[in-house]
């Protein structure tokens, strides 16, 4: 379903996202349209294990869902189900969605570059996405979060500073804005300082089913702990870069695309592939495989 959504809204949204670093869009997809893609997710899980990738939100471990250690507990991300599925497909790139976004984006055209879908809270400390997807533009990433459900205070949900994307980001040893894991530590510490400093408080979004949470690459925020392990926190979060940015990726990411597609680091260790970038001139491409 398409929403129309009228300019002078879009501004005010603008507007207030540039000041708070997020927004809240009540009920924004129905129960329906959620539904369709909750249905789609599960008949994917059980009848293609062996497509769909998976982080363990216990460990790391990325592997296929096939293969996974516990499938039923569903302690995962599952990555990139936006390439297997309409239904996905259909809500992170909704029209009404997409225009808001590229007003987001200092009227740049938004490229959705990944999904994450989460049957549990994430429990991730806190941390800005720019950290770990830096953009080749400052700003040149947002990111959004769908509530697939009513969110239970015991499941971790997802905790933020409004404003801290006004925080000058941390440069590492190296230069970058792009994280070290040997600096983690004092990335943490300054930010810690920063949001002290600046009186910045924690904030809990108990969201609603249909809700969308927009964010700044640079807001902090994170999963809260989760008190009930037995409850579920269905959800799923997109990032987009913005189309001038993607055209400006280079060299090919090698080392991501085969971290991403561990079928394709089998392949390549066989001799059946000669490099990840082959591999995506030849069949990637076409098969829809995110870089």
């Amino acid at each position: 379903m398409f929403r129309s959504i009228a300019s002078d809204q879009i501004e005010a949204w603008r507007d207030q996202f540039q000041r708070d670093g997020y927004l809240v869009l009540p009920a924004y997809f129905s129960s329906a349209e959620i539904d369709a893609v909750l249905t789609a997710t599960d008949a994917t899980l059980r009848s293609r294990p062996m497509e769909v990738v998976v982080d363990s939100l216990l460990d790391g471990e990325r592997t296929f869902y096939a293969l996974a250690r516990n499938p039923e507990a569903r302690h995962f991300k599952f990555n990139d189900l936006y390439l297997l599925l309409d239904e996905v497909r259909a809500i992170a790139l909704e029209p009404g969605l997409s225009e808001l976004l590229r007003a987001l984006l200092g009227a740049q055209s938004p490229v959705l570059c990944n999904s994450l879908t989460f049957a549990k809270g994430s429990a991730q400390p806190m941390h800005v996405d720019s950290l770990f997807m830096t953009p080749q533009t400052p700003h040149h990433l947002v990111a959004t979060w769908m509530a697939f459900e009513d969110v239970d205070p015991a499941a971790g949900p997802l905790e933020y500073y409004p404003r801290s994307h006004e925080i000058p980001l941390y440069r590492f040893i190296d230069g970058s804005h792009h994280a070290n894991p040997d600096e983690m530590p004092q990335w943490s510490a300054y930010i810690q300082r920063e949001l002290e400093r600046r009186g910045m408080k924690k904030k809990t979004f108990l969201a609603r089913k249909g809700d969308v949470f927009i964010w700044h690459s640079d807001l902090v925020h994170g999963g809260g702990a989760i008190q009930d392990a037995t409850k579920t926190r269905l959800s799923l979060v997109c990032h987009y870069y913005t189309e001038s940015d993607c055209q400006r990726f280079h060299p090919f990411p090698e080392a991501a695309y085969l971290r991403r597609h561990p079928d394709l680091r089998v392949a390549l260790h066989e001799g059946r592939i000669a490099s990840g970038f082959g591999h995506y001139q030849t069949h990637g491409y076409a098969e829809g495989r995110a870089i």
